[in-house]
């Protein structure tokens, strides 16, 4: 297995309540929806996405949940980690280089939650190749959306579409009201690209497939290698590796994943319900 970069945080920002991006001092060659594996010392590895990429740094998102993840959160500038990667399938902007011409194309962002950090770096992609973006954004409520401002600067307000489920910040309901309303209005949509819980991408997919609109989810599952060596993120029933195959795959695949929206593998491979 490849060993860790050790690496040094260089800054931490606070995005919501209890998610945080932390900056890590690192050079990577990667694409939106990629991710890597962190290791923290004398603890664990967890798989992040990426949610910033520059030239000498990058950044991932944390949500202080679990001892692994609450551990990063809490980590100060200059403490070391290790990092490794990049691992897995990025989302397609374009499915064939040389034919599929996609300047002027319009594409929708449908984030929940911290979900929303690979989905912000595709749309920096999608708007340099000179696609047009919407953005939906979701969270329960408004102190746990993220990178509100980010996404503003990237896609202009009157593009971004905010759903809260308490109705605390925009639009009260869920991110696929606000994407049905779009369809709805008759918006032209090329591709729809969803990351969050897995009941909302799973709904995402429905609802674009029924009105035969093309797209690809992230999907977030437990793995310890990263590189489909232990089959730990292995899927019922397909059973393709998600840290290989995937993290990205496409509408059509995911709706022939069971258990999408209805349960997950926790670390000790066990089922547990939605």
């Amino acid at each position: 297995m490849e060993a860790p970069t050790i690496a040094t945080i260089e800054k931490s920002v606070d995005e919501a309540e209890e998610i945080r991006t932390i900056f890590i001092r690192h050079t990577m060659q990667a694409k939106p929806g990629q991710f890597v594996m962190v290791w923290v010392p004398r603890l664990n590895e967890k798989p992040f996405a990426i949610s910033y990429l520059e030239k000498e740094r990058l950044g991932i998102t944390v949500a202080a949940v679990g001892e692994c993840s609450r551990r990063l959160y809490e980590m100060k500038p200059g403490e070391k980690i290790g990092i490794r990667g990049p691992y897995g399938e990025p989302y397609h902007l374009q499915e064939n280089q040389e034919k599929d011409h996609i300047k002027d194309r319009m594409v929708v962002m449908v984030g929940g939650g911290y979900g929303s950090a690979s989905l912000t770096l595709l749309a920096e992609e999608a708007l340099a190749k000179g696609m047009h973006v919407k953005f939906i954004l979701g969270a329960r409520e408004k102190k746990r959306l993220v990178y509100v401002e980010r996404i503003k600067k990237l896609v202009g307000e009157e593009n971004l579409l905010i759903t809260t489920d308490d109705g605390s910040s925009g639009r009260k309901g869920f991110v696929t009201d606000a994407l049905r309303g779009l369809i709805e209005q008759g918006e032209t949509i090329d591709k729809v690209y969803a990351c969050g819980p897995d009941k909302m991408m799973k709904a995402v997919a429905e609802l674009c497939t029924a009105h035969h609109i093309q797209g690809e989810i992230s999907m977030e599952r437990w793995m310890k290698c990263g590189f489909g060596l232990c089959g730990h993120c292995c899927v019922d029933p397909l059973g393709f590796r998600v840290c290989v195959e995937g993290p990205v795959v496409s509408f059509a695949t995911a709706l022939q994943v069971k258990e999408l929206g209805a349960y997950h593998r926790v670390q000790s491979s066990r089922k547990e319900k939605l």
